[in-house]
């Protein structure tokens, strides 16, 4: 595997929030709706993808409540996730990070909700599998050490 994304998952903080959060799903046309709740939930974690087919969300919980009636046609998973940041500094070039991490997530039989921001790189597990996630991550962090 690449010796640079070995470098980079050594070097990354893993950070958690502690936050339960639900994926979303709305209709292609409902991206005004969608960016309107992000931007007023106000959460320090938020996440929109609109595409061809859809439209979706990743919100604390607590927020898909709060959103109730303006989401009351949308598909929200009865599964909770929790967020797994790599707080370092990612180049948009590294090759093969995220094929560490979600191989080590595999083996582990996690599933896993991969988002990219401009520098760092998040996941998103089910709440119920978080410490076995977490576990797993960091102990492929720590094997990564020089």
């Amino acid at each position: 595997m690449n010796s640079t994304a070995r470098k980079a998952l050594a070097e990354a903080a893993l950070y958690s929030d502690g936050v339960e959060y639900k994926l979303v799903k709305l209709a292609p046309n409902a991206i005004t709706l969608a960016a309107g709740i992000v931007a007023e939930a106000g959460c320090p974690f938020a996440s929109m993808i609109a595409d061809k087919d859809e439209v979706s969300l990743i919100l604390p919980a607590d927020a898909c409540q709060a959103f109730e009636r303006r989401l009351r046609l949308a598909e929200i998973s009865d599964m909770s996730y929790r967020l797994l940041t790599f707080d370092v500094i990612l180049e948009p070039n590294l090759v093969g990070f995220l094929a560490l991490i979600s191989q080590s997530l595999a083996d582990a039989n996690v599933p896993v909700l991969a988002f990219a921001a401009y520098s760092r790189d998040h996941i998103f597990v089910p709440a119920s599998r978080f410490d076995d996630a977490y576990a797993a991550i960091e102990s492929l962090r720590l094997s990564t050490e020089p």
